[in-house]
């Protein structure tokens, strides 16, 4: 039950709407702020031994991989001037021009849990499986998480876009420092909350929002792609485990709430003595602390004004998941896309990959059901996934 504990789950396309124009940061968004060295894996064998810890498929690893923490320049939900921090992955070999990997992580509700910051090989293993088999990998923390200020604005893909493109900004101007390229060519891909966040990247690169990056292939793992017709009707069902549909709940609507202004006040939407638990979803409480308060069914959780808040959203919160949600809806993918996942997935629940399918036309990867991993089919969607859309990514690659 420990990925209990730092949660995972996971408008119309124009460029203001991605934040990636009109905005005054925009000549800024990029740059890099700093950069720190943190772990060596100075061979394959050391890379190996990593990942087996957190049993991931060491199959693709080639070489061993250096790691460092980017902070650098973006833009936050509102189009304002703001800092973010990534983690950046680098072979240990002797090729000058590296094709790019880039990675978003599941749902995070503590800064602490972000790949930058972390050494849990839930977070960081993905960019390492990546790096080790020859990409430049990078994944951002996000808004909020790791060591950017502020709260995360959860599930909000315009944000999630830009932070996702700043970095690899800043990390084209690292590795440039280090007499290094970055070729054009990006393969992104992104696990439950970073599902859409990669769909969201791949798109922006597909509109012309870099000048130099462009989408290679994008594939996206087990992510929540259809919030107000799969995920929201799932939450109120034995689809979604009880306890982790009241986080996902409260993290959405405090979220949300805090952006877009959805409720007058906590006390209408939440039940006694619930009311202030969205005040934990800020970022500065491990999960150890939140998963005790949470109530054991979302029945519990919410008023009956929460409930239809929820299940028949209107106004500004029916707009906010209307953008979330257009990730497989509003653009037709010109680079290949395949949607990974796990039967029996009991937090992104399948009808939206399925939705996801039907809208976008991707093809989808069955990779069955590993639930060694504390016991969760998602998590589990990960651990089997990531070598898969590594190799997949080398044959496109080459």
């Amino acid at each position: 039950m420990r990925k209990l504990l730092s949660l995972s789950i996971a408008g119309t396309l124009i460029a203001s709407s991605l934040g990636v124009a009109a905005s005054p940061a925009t000549a800024a968004n990029g740059r890099l702020v700093s950069a720190t060295a943190l772990h060596t894996y100075a061979t394959r064998s050391d890379v190996d031994a990593a990942l087996t810890t957190d049993k991931f498929d060491p199959g693709t690893d080639r070489y061993g991989v250096r790691t460092y923490r980017l902070v650098y320049r973006t833009t936050d939900a509102t189009g304002h001037p703001t800092t973010a921090s990534g983690l950046v992955a680098l072979p240990i070999n002797d090729r000058m021009r590296l094709d790019t990997a880039s990675f978003a992580h599941g749902t995070s509700i503590y800064k602490g849990d972000a790949p930058s910051v972390s050494d849990d090989v839930f977070l960081i293993g993905p960019a390492l499986t990546l790096a080790s088999a020859g990409f430049a990998a990078v994944a951002p923390d996000y808004l909020g998480l790791g060591l950017g200020p502020g709260a995360h604005p959860w599930m909000d893909i315009p944000s999630e876009t830009t932070a996702s493109l700043d970095l690899l900004r800043a990390a084209r101007a690292f590795v440039a420092g280090a007499g290094r390229q970055l070729s054009r060519d990006v393969y992104a891909s992104g696990f439950s909350q970073g599902a859409s966040a990669a769909l969201g990247l791949a798109r922006a690169l597909q509109s012309g929002a870099d000048p130099w990056f462009r989408a290679a292939a994008v594939a996206p793992i087990s992510g929540a792609y259809d919030f107000r017709h799969a995920e929201i009707p799932a939450l109120f069902t034995p689809e979604v485990h009880p306890v982790l549909a009241s986080a996902y709940t409260t993290y959405l609507l405090s979220a949300y709430d805090r952006l877009h202004d959805i409720y007058p006040d906590p006390a209408d939407i939440f039940q006694p003595p619930y009311v202030g638990l969205p005040a934990l979803f800020d970022g500065t409480h491990p999960g150890d602390e939140i998963i005790p308060a949470l109530p054991p069914t979302i029945d519990d959780l919410l008023t009956p004004r929460g409930k239809a808040l929820l299940l028949h959203p209107t106004g500004r919160f029916a707009a906010a998941l209307a953008v979330t949600d257009s990730v497989c809806t509003n653009w037709d993918p010109a680079m290949p896309v395949r949607l990974y996942y796990s039967p029996g997935d009991e937090e992104a629940v399948n009808a939206n990959t399925e939705h996801c399918h039907a809208t976008l036309g991707a093809p989808t990867v069955n990779v069955g059901v590993n639930t060694t991993y504390n016991g969760f089919v998602h998590e589990g969607s990960e651990v089997l996934s990531v070598p898969r859309v590594t190799r997949w990514f080398l044959d496109r690659s080459h």
